[in-house]
This record gives structure tokens, sequence and C-alpha cells, in this order.
């Protein structure tokens, strides 16, 4: 997490729901007009949001969306400008304000946690347990019960530079929770891993379902359809919408249909007629009353159309009168992806490259002091 939030110009409101009244007493998480300004630029406008406990939230938006800065506000690394916030039931002081009641709830994994690379891992997560107040066979028993939960028992004697990338946020993860918070805040924890690492720390967060509310910062969607059952998407520092996931997805995705084209069979260039004649088919479409959308991917056509119900009986017509060989018609189930795009139509940007085995770092501070940042 940067010292700097990427700056977020101000931009209209776009429309959406979070609860912040009620439902706040049974919240995790609670904001109330939330904002902070870095000199002219708005980077949060007015926050109100409620995460309710026991609940893995994640926290989406395309850069300088106000992310970052939401974050830093909550972990009490930065002062509001306005408004106010509560974590795990007590209100956040700023930096120097000499109150950590609210971090002492709090666990934290930065997105490039640095480690001392000499140290081994279980020294790593008995300091971490140290500094949560914990001793003698405590300590002992809760860092053998973390390294078990995040599946690094067999290497907890190795030393932490000889860990791959994978293994470090799976430590990473554990000294974030040695001191069992009642939340966990985890930026971008699975961005740079391999398949399996990323595989690995999502388990590690499915596992913590309903022990700890899990905040999880994020660009990569498919990795939150897999873990979160609550999302919130930020836009130019406003909230656009805070949901259920499920129910985030059936009220915006839009009903889609895909058509794959059947070839002719005649052999030559079949791939070429059948994506010409899609595209012939998505002309089609685009000017008959019903369809909102016809894009086409080589042989298929991806269809969007604002009624479910009455859109299979039209599109079976005009696919006849359109004398278009055709090989299926499915409806598709829509994506967080599909409702991202409509809702703020900036696209998340590329994963990163899956880290490899990282050497020493010359600092172990995101799980203990995440005021500082490789």
């Amino acid at each position: 997490m940067t010292a700097t939030p990427a700056p977020a110009a101000p931009g209209p409101a776009v429309s959406g729901t979070a609860g912040a009244g009620a439902a706040a007493a049974a919240s995790a998480i609670s904001t109330r007009g939330l904002t902070k300004r870095f000199g002219d630029v708005l980077a949060l406008d007015g926050l109100d949001l409620a995460v309710p406990a026991g609940s893995v939230f994640g926290l989406l938006g395309p850069n300088g969306a106000g992310k970052t800065t939401t974050l830093r506000l909550l972990l009490g690394l930065a002062r509001p400008t306005a408004g106010s916030a509560s974590v795990a039931g007590v209100a956040v002081a700023g930096p120097g304000s000499g109150d950590g009641r609210a971090q002492a709830r709090i666990g934290y994994l930065d997105q490039s946690p640095r480690y001392y690379g000499w140290m081994r891992g279980r020294e790593l997560l008995e300091l971490a347990g140290r500094l949560h107040g914990l001793s003698g066979p405590t300590l002992r028993g809760r860092v053998d019960e973390v390294l078990e939960l995040v599946g690094i028992a067999d290497v907890a004697r190795r030393r932490i530079g000889g860990y791959s990338g994978g293994m470090r946020q799976r430590l990473g993860i554990g000294a974030a929770i040695v001191g069992r918070p009642a939340v966990l805040f985890l930026d971008e924890p699975v961005s740079s891993l391999d398949p399996e690492g990323r595989r690995d720390v999502l388990a590690i967060v499915d596992r913590l379902r309903g022990s700890a509310t899990v905040v999880l910062s994020t660009h990569v969607l498919t990795d939150v359809e897999r873990v979160c059952d609550r999302v919130a998407i930020l836009h130019r520092g406003r909230l656009v919408v805070a949901s259920p996931l499920d129910d985030l997805v059936a009220r915006y995705a839009p009903p889609t249909f895909r058509i794959e084209v059947a070839g002719d069979g005649r052999g030559g260039d079949d791939d070429g007629r059948r994506a010409a004649d899609a595209a012939r088919l998505a002309e089609v479409l685009r000017t008959s009353a019903g369809v909102t959308e016809a894009r086409t991917d080589g042989p298929v056509v991806i269809v969007r159309v604002p009624d479910p119900d009455t859109a299979g009986t039209r599109l079976l017509g005009i696919l006849a009168r359109a004398a278009i060989p055709i090989d299926a018609v499915a409806r598709v189930r829509p994506t967080l992806e599909d409702v991202f795009l409509d809702l703020v139509g900036t696209p998340l940007p590329p994963e990163p490259p899956a880290r490899g085995a990282a050497g020493p770092g010359p600092a172990w501070g995101a799980a203990v002091d995440p005021g500082k940042r490789s």
C-alpha cells in the first residue's frame, strides 16, 4: 500500500447502496461520510459503508478509485478530512493519537510484505505473537495452530529468505492472524502469485470465514467471485454499490446469450466463413427489437437482452429468418466482470506476472507495522 494514494479525480456520483444506519450495530466495519482530501484532490468522497461481521468482503475499483485511501483510514494510518469510521466496534483514531484500541483488533497484510531473510517462519510468528501480548505455552500453542492453518508447518524452521512467493504470503497471513484479530485486511494478497500459490492463499481466506471479518482489496475479479460473499465497488472516490455478491450480479448483470455459428462442412477456410457469418448475424441482431448489444468473438455472437423471459423466443425467430446455420444457443451466466464494466466502465489492469522465490528483504513491517511499505 503506497504512502501516497493514487489521485482520484472527483466525478459525478453513481447510484448505489451502502447501509450505514441501523445495520452498523451488527457491522464489523462502519463508516459515515468518510472523506479524504489531498490538497485539491478528493480521494474519498463521503463513504457510507457497513461490512457485516464474519463476512469475506471484496473492495473493488480501478486505479485511483479510493481503495488504498479507504484502507489507510480504516487502519488508522491517515486522518480523515471529514466523517468517521469504526472497526470491531471501536472508533478509529488517526496516527499519533495514542489510541490503539481499534488497531489491537485488526490484522493486516500489505500488498508486498518484506521480511528479514535470516529469520525462520516460526520465529516471525513468535515475534508477532509477543507483540500481541502472548507468551509461554499460550504463544507456542497459538503459533503451532497458525502454522497448520496457513499450511507452512513443514517449513516453519526454514529461513524466510528461501521461501517462495506463495509461502511468504501464507506466512504474512499467519503473522496477521496470530493475535486473533476481529477484522483482517488483505491488500492484493494473490495478485502476483502463480496459480498454485493463489489457490493456496484463497483457501486460507475461505477457512477464515466466520472466525474473522476479512476485507480483501483486489483487482482480480475471479478471485473475488471465488471467496467473497459481499462486495463494494469504488470509483473516483465514491461508492458505486455495496451488496451481497449474488444479489449484485443478479441485479446489474444484463441477461446474455451465446450463439455459436456452425460450419458448412465444405472444408477450406471454414473458420473464416463461420466468423463472417457471425459478423453478419450480429448486424441483424443489432437492428432487432429486444436486443441491447450484439458482438462477435470469432464464430460466436454474444447477445445482451433486457428481458430474458421473452428473449429466447425472439432470438429463435431472428435466427430462423437469418438463415445462418447455428450450432448452439445458450444463456450465459453473468460474471462480476460484466457488472463491474457496466457500473464503472473502466477495465481493471491486467494481473502482474507471478512472483517467483523471493530473497531476503530489508525489513519485516507488513504484519506488525502497517505504516511501512517495501
